[in-house]
């Protein structure tokens, strides 16, 4: 039972889209994960999935309208929602979702499906 930085987390990170598990809990992971550009449509026949921002601009995008976030804005999106997110420049963007969520959700693609649980 340590605190966990985040600061010192995302400082890790070397890479895009491929999100890193900080802690797990109830069958949830909390992921950290740097994000740039535009990731695959999809969707989590299962799964909900949460997003916090923790630094820069980051958005998701739904078939019909955009939500765009900055630092301290999350969004839930419900199982079944057909999404991708974006970020035109580098954010940092926390994650809360279930053990067992694929990061690409139904989609297989071999530059954007992340393994999974990997721990930083």
């Amino acid at each position: 039972m340590e605190p966990i930085n985040l600061d010192d987390k995302f400082g890790r990170i070397g890479e895009h889209w491929r999100p890193k598990v900080v802690a797990a809990l109830n069958g949830q992971e909390i992921k950290v994960v740097k994000v740039q550009g535009t990731f695959p449509w999809h969707h989590h026949d299962d799964e909900d999935e949460f997003f916090l921002v923790w630094k820069g601009r980051f958005r998701v995008e739904f078939r019909d309208r955009i939500v765009e976030m900055g630092p301290g804005d999350g969004l839930l999106v419900p199982r079944g929602v057909e999404h991708r997110t974006a970020a035109d420049g580098e954010a940092e963007v926390v994650l809360f979702e279930s053990a067992a969520t694929r990061n690409t959700g139904n989609v297989v693609d071999e530059r954007f499906t992340a393994p999974d649980g990997q721990r930083i």
